[in-house]
């Protein structure tokens, strides 16, 4: 096992304080928008210490040692044979800590074929893979999950077609006798078409793809709705997102979309083609490791409409709420069906010496492969056949296969800690 220094992403819509006070550290006096913690090659862990080497051999890693590093020497001692066979020698997961003061872009991530094709190409074509116009950073699909620790705000997935266009229709009643009347009426009119898949797509792309006229639209309409009284958190969620992109065909696209209120513990899955934005809060993110984005809008950043068109799912969605699962073991796992990860939340009250309330029992970590273990209040020690490791508040760590099975001991004052391992199939303790 290995502790592990995590890379702050300094993201401009960062909170500068959330994820300090999570952790327990100073801010930075800057935006901290993402805590980082795997093997992903553009940020890898470092690991900290010369601890167990997590080879066979016994092979100890150099202090500061990327964990890409680590799992290189010894790919499947490190995640697992059926892990390789499935993901190839890496990591198949990345974990973060996301918090959101600003919203983030309108996105969507590919399929894995998509990814795959779409990396090849532009590798071919000599894309520099730093380029501000380069679409895929890498050949690998990016299904994710967020984990709320606090009120957490978001777009996902399209409404159906007829809730969408009486939110439209709404608009247009708004914005009568304006110019910007004749977008909404249009958006509205396309999205009463009789195929949903063709209303949806020809709605979104009428608004990404339109140009001056969407531009200004955006403004009359925030303008409109802050002047209505409305309390519809749709159309008010217009004017918010115009204050922070004023002009940006985003902000009249996330009237397509579901307007998602997470509260703490709950947790939201986002597959491949499913359109989104987190607007606000602070979370525990998991997702493939990739960083394969195709935005669509609130954001400066380039927006490939051609291919944002062709990676979108245009079906309408239910809400992709995730629900915890409870083992025979007591341990609540959050599975949102995706092979590469899932999400174990660990959490002990703390115990007082004297008291009738026995000590509590350890709690078995759920592994399939590699885990990565962070803990976000109080400490735990991780006890494996290999030996013992104490993980306190802010700091995470990787515990090989090689090393499973672990079990979680609360310190008196309690836990709370996260578990992230494969979705491939679990070994419980």
């Amino acid at each position: 096992m290995h502790l592990l220094l995590n890379t702050l992403r300094p993201y401009a819509w960062g909170s500068t304080t959330a994820i300090a006070e999570l952790t327990g550290r100073a801010p930075s006096g800057g935006p901290e928008a993402e805590l980082w913690i795997g093997a992903h090659p553009d940020s890898p862990s470092r690991v900290v210490g010369e601890g167990v080497g997590s080879s066979r051999s016994g092979d100890q890693v150099a202090e500061g040692a990327g964990l890409d590093e680590l799992i290189s020497r010894d790919p499947e001692a490190a995640l697992g044979a059926e892990s390789v066979a499935a993901f190839g020698p890496r990591l198949p997961f990345l974990l973060k800590i996301l918090a959101a003061e600003r919203p983030l872009s309108l996105q969507v991530h590919p399929t894995l074929e998509q990814a795959r094709a779409g990396f090849a190409a532009e590798e071919a074509a000599g894309v520099d893979r730093g380029a501000p116009h380069r679409n895929y950073k890498d050949d690998n699909h990016k299904p994710e999950m967020i984990f709320a620790l606090s009120r957490f705000e978001a777009l996902c997935g399209f409404r159906a077609p007829a809730d969408a266009a009486a939110r439209f229709e709404v608009l247009t009643a708004l914005l009568a006798g304006q110019d910007a009347a004749e977008v909404t009426e249009q958006v509205a009119e396309l999205l009463r078409g009789p195929d949903e898949g063709e209303a949806l797509r020809d709605a979104f792309a009428r608004l990404i793809a339109g140009g001056q006229q969407v531009r200004s639209a955006v403004q009359a309409a925030a303008a409109a709705v802050e002047g209505s009284g409305t309390d519809d958190a749709g159309l008010l969620t217009v004017a918010a997102l115009a204050r922070e992109y004023p002009e940006d065909p985003g902000v009249l696209v996330s009237l397509l979309l579901n307007r998602v209120t997470l509260e703490p513990g709950e947790a939201l899955a986002l597959g491949a083609g499913n359109v989104h934005a987190y607007l606000s809060g602070l979370g525990i993110e998991v997702m493939a490791s990739s960083d394969n984005v195709l935005r669509g809008g609130l954001t400066p950043k380039h927006v490939d409409v051609a291919e944002l068109l062709g990676t979108v799912a245009f079906a309408s969605l239910p809400v992709p709420l995730v629900r915890a699962d409870e083992s025979a073991l007591g341990q609540e796992l959050y599975r949102p069906g995706f092979a590469e990860f899932q999400l174990q939340r660990i959490h002990v009250p703390a115990w007082e010496a004297g008291l009738d309330a026995p000590r509590p029992e350890p709690v078995p970590v759920a592994q399939a492969g590699a885990a990565v273990v962070l803990v976000v209040a109080g400490s735990l020690t991780l006890d494996t056949p290999k030996g013992d490791l104490v993980v306190s508040r802010g700091e995470a760590a990787f515990v090989p296969e090689v090393e499973a099975p672990a079990l979680a001991h609360a310190g008196d004052g309690g836990v709370l800690a996260f578990a992230v391992t494969t979705g491939l199939g679990t070994k419980l303790g």
